[in-house]
């Protein structure tokens, strides 16, 4: 038995069928983003259910991924921040209520924002986010307001897939420098520095270095408007890998308000190790210039046992963070950093999320670097001190790890706000002591939903970068009930499918290491470990971030997980069965190595037919399907007539015909947002495609209602949808939830009949009256 630590740092065959071609890059510009939205907006108010109200439930005491903090000087009472995929957030009231901005808006995938110094009415907005994370969503350009938030206006861009980072003139508020990452899994060319003299009405790139690279940071002398310092990333990740620093990710600099540029390079580490780089500077002393340097030359070979921060070998030690100093500006530098064991772990193996650096605006010596832990440096960035948040002398609340953003007051340097996967945090005393709100703001990134069958129900989730959580339907998130928790931890990591019966819960803690818990018993967030071991004749187990697990319909204790072979257990994991051959590709040019590996090539859906025990259906990451009709004997290919190589996100095998099933596939990872939306109803011998009017978005879910047989449910990254005659049509299903929120899993309870929603930034949703649908 073990316990999982919620302070992890940081997530017989047929011949195969041919499948529909698939493109080498099958991307898409913002621009059709655009047009599914104002699709998505059409559907939504021309829909019978427009004014179904969803009653959100949870959780709260969890929020979401931050990426970007503000506030306004010598002001305690107002702070913005900018989410992942929640949208912005504003209170006036020190963090007691937190109001979403955006939720009107086509977007809530968030890179950036900023506030105009010479008028704080002024706001522009980044949209996409510029980390890097398994979940990680584009956005559609730049947004402005000129009330303060109230509401917003798009202004352009829209074809840049992420921003990283928005500067604004300080004394003129329409003169605006954008830094523009680009698309995350595919070149393009709307990538670099733009900027606007005439408050986003029309923009012109004035920095760029080609199709692959992005600008990540961006400064303004504070004292210089005219100086500008931008750092350039290669960062196109793929499927198997995240992205491989490669020679180009340079710094530049202009002095004439960007016309022209020029490379820094005097003192730098070789550009091909650098990774991303992040830039900062103080207003009091402009001269000294850092960098957050994401080292991956090579240092070291691991030590004997030495495991990545997911418990998997790896290959080599990078140097890992550096901290990088010019007196200069620019024009020449040196590593400062001195502890070079403390921060070689300091971003874990993925330093393409983190790079944040910032300067207090009134001593230049002092340094705030954000990892997976948050550090202080008060000697110019020498030395560096992590942040106590936990333990017995510290008082105060606790900050979650892994951070993203951090603005300091100018008028007063002891006030900071933080960013991170936890939520917003904000200190009073210069970092020694927090305050948290992240049960103020309901924002938790959901990967999917399951249910009990207790009364009244408990609803199950994995959850990004906070485990596993779970909470009773009956509760519901609203301001007076904040201080009542009815939500918390659940065993598993946040890379795990959930499968419940009873009080016996089945979970992954990462890539598909399987452990059970018995949730009756005291301390139910202790687990056993029925982890599959792999036997001699197998290749190294992969396992998807989310390995696909479920329960036999037909029997409690026959339990199905996948890695790139599916495995049964008919004794509640006690033993293992492996009752398939690889169902992957098995492409070994497509598989990454550590740090940089995604596994890939690994089971991601699966069901087994409610009307016959056996019939089993399995698909892949990379786009193959599968039939079996004997309990994995024998199997059968059944991609032909499906997209070749896309991500399959969904099997469901029919309740009410035995030879129907359903399946979704997810393309996102080829920055392509067509919806893949297919049943058949010969044991996938034949698939029609059944996406009709379906706006154009990544398929994340499908479900059948368990009292119509003609009734489908959707859930894409723009939003959910309902078919009342089997996929014909579709229609909106959105009522009360924002204009545009990603669903990522869905049920109906088959006892109370309501049906709950996962999304990924919003949290969980409940609508509790299905007459309207199910009539």
């Amino acid at each position: 038995m073990k316990q999982f630590s919620f302070l992890l740092p940081l997530a017989a065959c047929t011949l195969l069928a041919t499948a529909q071609p698939h493109t080498n890059n099958r991307s898409v510009p913002g621009t059709a983003r655009v047009a599914a939205f104002k699709q998505h907006e059409a559907l939504s108010q021309n829909s019978p259910y427009k004014n179904v109200q969803w009653r959100q439930t949870g959780p709260n005491y969890i929020s979401g991924r931050v990426t970007d903090v503000w506030g306004i000087p010598g002001n305690t009472n107002v702070m913005y921040a900018a989410l992942a995929t929640s949208g912005l957030w504003k209170t006036t009231d020190a963090g007691l209520t937190w109001q979403p901005l955006f939720d009107k808006q086509p977007t809530l995938n968030m890179g950036t924002m900023a506030i105009a110094q010479s008028n704080h009415n002024i706001l522009y907005a980044g949209t996409g986010e510029a980390n890097i994370f398994r979940a990680s969503l584009p956005g559609m350009g730049m947004f402005k307001s000129t009330d303060a938030g109230k509401t917003w206006t798009p202004i352009g861009l829209e074809n840049t897939g992420t921003i990283s980072r928005v500067v604004i003139h300080p004394t003129n508020p329409d003169v605006v420098y954008v830094a523009a990452g680009g698309h995350e899994w595919s070149n393009n060319p709307e990538r670099g520095v733009y900027i606007t003299t005439d408050g986003g009405k029309t923009w012109k790139r004035i920095l760029a270095e080609g199709t692959a690279s992005g600008c990540n940071d961006l400064l303004m002398d504070p004292n210089d408007p005219n100086t500008l310092y931008a750092s350039m990333w290669n960062r196109i990740r793929k499927r198997w890998s995240d992205p491989i620093p490669e020679d180009g990710d340079y710094l530049y600099k202009s002095t004439d308000a960007g016309k022209t540029w020029k490379r820094l390079t005097n003192g730098l580490p070789e550009t091909k190790y650098t990774g991303r780089i992040g830039l900062a500077m103080s207003k009091k002393n402009s001269n000294v210039l850092y960098a957050f340097i994401d080292n991956h030359t090579p240092k070291r070979e691991p030590k004997p046992g030495e495991l990545d921060p997911y418990g998997r070998p790896i290959q080599i030690i990078p140097m890992g963070v550096q901290v990088w100093r010019s007196n200069d500006k620019g024009e020449s530098w040196s590593k400062v950093s001195t502890e070079d064991e403390k921060l070689e772990r300091f971003a874990g193996t993925y330093g393409w999320v983190f790079s944040q650096i910032r300067v207090d605006p009134n001593d230049e010596n002092t340094v705030f670097i954000m990892g997976v832990p948050f550090a202080k440096s008060t000697d110019g960035g020498k030395t560096f001190q992590t942040i106590q948040t936990w333990g017995k002398q510290y008082k105060g609340d606790n900050v979650h790890g892994d951070h993203h953003a951090l603005w300091i007051d100018p008028t007063n340097s002891n006030y900071i706000i933080n960013g991170s996967d936890g939520g917003v945090a904000v200190s009073y005393d210069g970092s020694k002591t927090w305050k948290t709100f992240y049960h103020n703001m309901p924002t938790t990134h959901f990967y999917n939903v399951t249910y009990d069958l207790q009364e009244p129900f408990h609803i199950y989730g994995s959850v990004q970068d906070q485990g596993s959580s779970m909470g009773s339907s009956a509760y519901t998130y609203d301001k007076a009930s904040m201080q009542s928790i009815s939500w918390r931890d659940a065993p598993g990591g946040e890379g795990s499918h959930i499968a419940v019966h009873n009080n016996i819960m089945y979970a992954s803690s990462f890539y598909g290491r399987l452990v059970k818990s018995d949730l009756s018993q005291p301390d139910s967030l202790w687990w056993q470990d029925i982890g599959i071991k792999k036997s001699d004749d197998e290749e190294p187990l992969r396992g998807e971030w989310m390995a696909y697990t479920f329960l036999s319909p037909h029997n409690a204790g026959t339990l199905y997980h996948g890695f790139q072979y599916l495995y049964k257990s008919a004794d509640s994991g006690k033993s293992w069965k492996r009752i398939s051959p690889d169902l992957t590709s098995n492409n070994a040019a497509k598989m990454g190595k550590t740090p940089y590996a995604i596994n890939h090539q690994a089971i991601t859906a699966a069901d087994e037919s409610p009307l016959q025990q056996g019939l089993l259906y399995v698909g892949t990451d990379d786009g193959k399907v599968w039939l079996s009709q004997n309990d994995g004997a024998n199997w059968t290919n059944i991609e032909k007539g499906l997209p070749a190589n896309a991500h399959v996100s969904r099997i469901v095998a029919s309740k009410y015909n035995k030879s129907t099933v359903y399946i979704t596939l997810s393309d996102r990872r080829e920055d392509n947002n067509k919806p893949y939306v297919f049943v058949s109803n010969d044991f996938g011998a034949t698939w029609k495609n059944i996406a009709t009017n379906v706006p154009a978005a990544a398929v994340n879910v499908i479900r059948e209602d368990p009292r119509n047989s003609n009734l489908l449910y959707l859930g894409t990254d723009i939003g959910i949808y309902v078919s009342s005659n089997k996929g014909v049509s579709w229609q909106s299903l959105r009522g009360n939830l924002p204009a545009s929120v990603s669903i990522q899993d869905l049920f109906v309870h088959p006892r109370d009949n309501k049906l709950v929603i996962g999304t990924y930034g919003r949290g969980v949703w409940i609508l509790d009256d299905m007459n309207a649908v199910q009539k």
